[in-house]
């Protein structure tokens, strides 16, 4: 099982792989940590990574690894921060693939990620 800590609901496939995501006051809360409003400073960053950490913990119990992604100045201190609790971070990774379909006389392109997998760090 991995602990979703995105700000994105896991796919199917990624549930399928044993992806699950927080629920109720902790979806919430990880929602808000991952949510920068104004330029943040370094110790806010660092604020928020020890403070998903700690949420990740608790909510991850036993699995021990946690899916992140976002804003790419927050992973590397959220990584130091899961790791330092014992957790493994791990990112998803997907293969992108585009669909084109005419819809009304025009060409409409979709892409639709696939996942494959997870990249540990």
């Amino acid at each position: 099982m991995v602990l979703n800590l995105t700000q994105h609901k896991a796919s199917a496939d990624q549930v399928q792989a044993g992806v699950f995501d927080p629920t109720g006051e902790d979806a919430e809360k990880m929602r808000g940590l991952l949510t920068f409003q104004d330029l943040p400073m370094k110790g806010n960053i660092e604020e928020k990574a020890e403070e998903l950490a700690d949420l990740a913990l608790r909510v991850a119990g036993r699995r021990k690894k946690v899916m992140i992604g976002g804003a790419p100045y927050l992973m590397s201190p959220l990584e130091r921060e899961l790791k330092a609790r014992g957790l493994t971070p791990v990112y998803a990774f997907s293969q992108r693939v585009s669909e084109e379909k005419e819809v009304d006389g025009e060409v409409v392109k979709t892409q639709i990620f696939k996942h494959l997998g997870f990249v540990e760090v």
